[in-house]
């Protein structure tokens, strides 16, 4: 069995490079998986590549299999899916989801992996991280039948959440984005699309997820008296600034946090990680979530590709890296 490998590392912030891998045998109860695709988070990633993650954050903002320190060397990323070349009978040959960094090669515990289900395609699981942080979010945020609620930043989290408020009942869901170019995405996931000036108001909801301020600040805009915006953005080491004047207490409105990293409040006690996670693999089966999928690139390309996304020289929400060449 093959145990070589070359792995994507964050040499410092903004140089990245390729480093040839020496892979362990695997053990009773692991297994060595051969990665197939795996994809850029981009919000997430590029703040690591630029070494925007603050001190205070990095124990945090640790991935499940990272090495090194940020701001760097690191080896960091998690949305990986691969195939099993050893392990046990019944997860040899089958298609997995894990939270591995870019490697063409890795040897995980068997716990660490998810199998693909047979009606997702491997190319799409990539976002089984996505939509997990979209489920947990609207766990949190628990809509009601009938809301109004708007989406604020269709990147990668945001076009997920709208995803999954498309098949709620009655509800309205308006996707908000500056970058007219978004409403092709909105179109494919079944839910209307506004520039942030033209966004109906009145919502019982917001998500916000467009990570700028101005994003927030229209959020706050838009909500009715007594309306709720789920802040999914995270902003690294900016500072950002709020209007809490005006009439932010009379109408009593509510900014509330969410993370993936922790389980939602409201399904701790009946669901794990490892549910969460499944559930969103099955989700997945919907071919409307090929929308997030706007880039693509080897995996040898990636140091230059990661920089171009950090950058701004590509617009891609999930960047999907092939790794056919490495096969």
């Amino acid at each position: 069995m093959d145990r070589s490998a070359r792995a994507f590392w964050l040499r410092s912030p903004g140089h990245a490079e390729i480093r040839d891998v020496d892979l362990p045998e695997p053990a009773e109860g692991e297994v060595q998986v051969r990665t197939l695709f795996s994809g850029v988070s981009r919000g997430t990633e590029t703040l690591v590549f630029r070494g925007g993650v603050p001190e205070s954050q990095h124990t945090a903002m640790r991935a499940p299999f990272q090495e090194g320190e940020f701001p760097g060397p690191v080896k960091y990323g998690y949305l990986n899916v691969g195939m099993v070349e050893e392990g046990p009978p019944e997860l040899l040959g089958r298609t997995v989801f894990c939270l591995y960094p870019h490697q063409t090669r890795y040897v995980v515990p068997v716990s660490a992996v998810t199998p693909v289900p047979e009606t997702v395609p491997a190319s799409r699981a990539v976002l089984a991280g996505t939509v997990e942080t979209a489920v947990n979010a609207l766990w949190d945020a628990a809509p009601l039948l009938g809301d109004r609620i708007a989406v604020v930043g269709a990147g990668m989290v945001g076009a997920g959440v709208a995803a999954l408020l498309a098949r709620y009942p009655a509800v309205r869901v308006q996707l908000v984005d500056a970058n007219p170019a978004r409403a092709d995405i909105a179109r494919a996931l079944g839910v209307d699309f506004a520039l942030p000036a033209d966004a109906a108001g009145d919502c019982d909801l917001v998500v916000h997820a467009s990570a700028t301020e101005a994003g927030l600040a229209r959020s706050l805009e838009l909500l009715a008296p007594e309306g709720t915006v789920l802040e999914l953005s995270w902003y690294g080491d900016r500072q950002v600034s709020l209007p809490l004047g005006e009439a932010f207490h009379s109408r009593r409105l509510v900014i509330r946090s969410s993370q993936v990293g922790t389980v939602s409040p409201a399904r701790s006690a009946r669901r794990t990680y490892a549910d969460r996670l499944a559930l969103s693999l099955d989700l997945l089966a919907d071919p409307a979530f090929d929308a997030l999928l706007t880039g693509e690139c080897t995996f040898e390309d990636l140091p230059r590709t990661m920089a171009d996304l950090t950058e701004g020289n590509t617009t891609a929400l999930c960047h999907l890296v092939r790794y056919d060449t490495e096969q």
